[in-house]
């Protein structure tokens, strides 16, 4: 397995980066920009900004936003929320972005996925998959959209394979049930998807010790690790999650 990455989460609001549980009872968590400089001083593999109000607003993820945090980091961005066509992606990626995440869109429209990796490179497409318990789906899982809002009747472990089939290069799933609650990742739904898939995954949502990071990867499956409220609300750092791993046995980039 190859060295485990952490990935700090910006989720914007307003031009503040913001921080929920279960995707609502918003509070500020700070400028993005010096946000963003901060982690990548603190040893931060790659960063996410999600745009987390764009498609419940029905626009654009806000460019200006992507131009000023990607102008003072060097590590990859990921970015996402209201991404839903090819010129979309283009505006993102041209603004500074690395890779982008797509999530109601692409269950609106799952040849999305296929054109993007075929124009830009499957390296440059993530696919953000939402679950919720459901005992009624296969898997346990429903898949949700439109920032956690909406089910859609969908097995969501079934739909990260059909991303993968797509072309998808990394599959990020968060937990309805776990996100922000700093209870831990949602072991079951990341394992689930880990099993389902080849790509990388990306555990998210959940968060709260340093065990948490180390179960995500053991029991979970994770390659990638993305975190917001204790790196936000400096629970943690950066540099204490890996040297963490670090002598439990992971691999980890110091």
């Amino acid at each position: 397995m190859s060295a485990v990455k952490i990935m700090p989460c910006l989720d914007m609001k307003n031009g503040r980066v913001v921080k929920g549980v279960h995707f609502v009872d918003i509070k500020d968590a700070g400028d993005p920009v010096g946000n963003a400089a901060f982690y990548q001083e603190e040893g931060a593999d790659e960063l996410a900004m999600l745009d987390i109000a764009a498609t419940l607003e029905n626009r654009k993820t806000m460019l200006e936003w992507v131009k000023n945090v990607s102008s003072v980091i060097s590590i990859p961005l990921t970015v996402g929320g209201g991404i839903g066509s090819l010129p979309d992606i283009e505006e993102v990626l041209n603004a500074g972005a690395d890779k982008v995440s797509m999530n109601s869109a692409a269950v609106k429209d799952p040849q999305l996925v296929a054109s993007a990796v075929e124009r830009f490179g499957k390296d440059k497409v993530t696919v953000a998959v939402d679950g919720k318990r459901n005992v009624h789906m296969s898997s346990g899982f429903e898949l949700v959209v439109s920032g956690g809002t909406r089910p859609v009747g969908k097995d969501a472990v079934a739909w990260a394979r059909e991303c993968q089939d797509l072309g998808a290069g990394a599959i990020l799933p968060t937990s309805m049930d776990g996100d922000g609650t700093k209870q831990g990742y949602d072991l079951d739904f990341t394992k689930a998807i880990t099993d389902a898939v080849t790509v990388p995954v990306i555990a998210s949502g959940g968060a709260g010790t340093l065990e948490h990071f180390y179960e995500a990867v053991v029991k979970g499956g994770a390659e990638i690790l993305l975190a917001a409220s204790v790196f936000h609300f400096r629970i943690l750092s950066i540099r204490e999650v890996k040297e963490y791993l670090k002598d439990r046995g992971l691999e980890v980039n110091l």
